[in-house]
């Protein structure tokens, strides 16, 4: 299952407002999902928070699948 073909898929978020789009795989998407519910967050709340943070050459898919693994890896 973990090495099926995950393409991206497009996902709608709202950041403070605005709203966006990212092309992220179902096994990042789903574990950002569980981590925002962990931390009691909206996944618009925890995308912001990692787009506020994050190196504006870095785009925020990118941003996302690192904090996942990042978060993966502290567990």
């Amino acid at each position: 299952e973990l090495m099926d073909n995950h393409k991206p898929k497009k996902r709608s978020l709202t950041l403070d407002g605005h709203k966006t789009s990212v092309s992220i795989e179902d096994p990042f998407w789903i574990y950002f999902t569980k981590l925002a519910t962990q931390n009691n967050l909206s996944l618009n709340q925890l995308a912001a928070e990692i787009d506020r943070k994050r190196d504006p050459n870095v785009g925020l898919a990118t941003s996302i699948r690192i904090f996942c693994l990042t978060e993966a890896l502290r567990s």
